[in-house]
């Protein structure tokens, strides 16, 4: 069962209109709202948990030149490793196909006594 946290997080997730993943300590996507869903071109039930390996990679991330950027780079997976706050604006093709540019900051997600139980990514389609 996850920390009382992570199902917290997710619950606000849920109520918030600002597209979320929300990842636990070994990168796993937990979940992703309904505002996400449309950013990320499929429903969260459609695609449900996924590995780290898999979530930096099906969605091409790339720079505005069209380079991959590597996983370390990716303000998410930054957060898991440093336990600090990242931004970045970086283009993604969603499962739908679509190529969209968005901006998105992690914050590391931490239970009492400082324990980090994983992290919150917020991020934005930048038209």
């Amino acid at each position: 069962m996850p920390p009382v946290e992570i199902i917290l997080a997710r619950q606000l997730a849920s109520y918030l209109s600002v597209p979320i993943f929300v990842v636990d300590p070994d990168g796993d996507l937990l979940f992703y709202n309904e505002p996400a869903e449309r950013i990320i071109g499929t429903r969260f039930d459609e695609t449900g948990k996924m590995a780290m390996e898999e979530w930096t990679t099906v969605f091409e991330p790339t720079d505005e030149d069209g380079v991959s950027i590597p996983p370390p780079e990716l303000p998410l997976v930054a957060t898991l490793e440093t336990r600090q706050p990242a931004l970045r604006s970086l283009y993604i093709r969603g499962l739908d196909g679509e190529l969209r540019r968005i901006t998105t900051v992690s914050v590391p997600l931490l239970a009492q006594g400082k324990r980090f139980v994983g992290v919150l990514a917020f991020f934005w389609e930048v038209k």
